[in-house]
């Protein structure tokens, strides 16, 4: 286990935004390899919600309107997804 000031130094350089786009590239890349469409458009519908919640005295504008964009995205994948 990470030691707590190893993870403070490192998130002193970047925003909240930042962090969240990072777990989410993360996030997608470790579900990849399940070869579902599905557990990507929940992976991405549920980022949307974060980043839309996500108060705006800690992320920059522009991940507010990534977050709509991946509210819009994520059900267009669950629906066009195979079963």
């Amino acid at each position: 286990m990470l030691p707590l000031q190893v993870i403070d130094s490192f998130l002193l350089n970047y925003n909240v935004g930042q962090a969240l786009l990072l777990v989410f590239v993360l996030a997608t890349v470790g579900a990849l390899p399940l070869k579902s469409r599905r557990i990507i458009a929940a992976n991405v519908t549920l980022f949307g919600l974060v980043f839309i919640m996500t108060p705006q005295s800690l992320a920059p504008i522009h991940y507010l309107f990534l977050g709509i964009v991946f509210l819009v995205v994520g059900p267009v994948l669950w629906v066009t997804a195979g079963r």
